[in-house]
């Protein structure tokens, strides 16, 4: 698993789904890298987009990284390409 999120709109609810999710995560022996953890935050990127109260918006770095990209030439560009979209 790369990334989830636990939100609701009260901070109790958020830390009882949080406490689930992590239950989850123990039960089936699933490991978290804790420096890659981010708990309680306004917003963040996830999967190329920024989420926040505001709602969902797209990552404009990612945006400007995919439109500098050269165009794809051999099968190791398109797959860049495609890693990166």
């Amino acid at each position: 698993m790369d990334e989830f999120l636990v939100f609701s709109e009260s901070f109790d609810l958020r830390l009882c789904n949080l406490d689930k999710v992590l239950s989850q995560c123990e039960e089936t022996n699933l490991v978290l890298n804790w420096e890659k953890c981010h708990f309680l935050v306004q917003e963040g990127i996830v999967l190329g987009h920024k989420v926040s109260r505001s709602g969902l918006e797209v990552d404009r770095v990612k945006v400007e990284i995919i439109e500098k990209f050269p165009p794809p030439i051999w099968l190791k560009g398109v797959q860049s390409f495609l890693g990166h979209t």
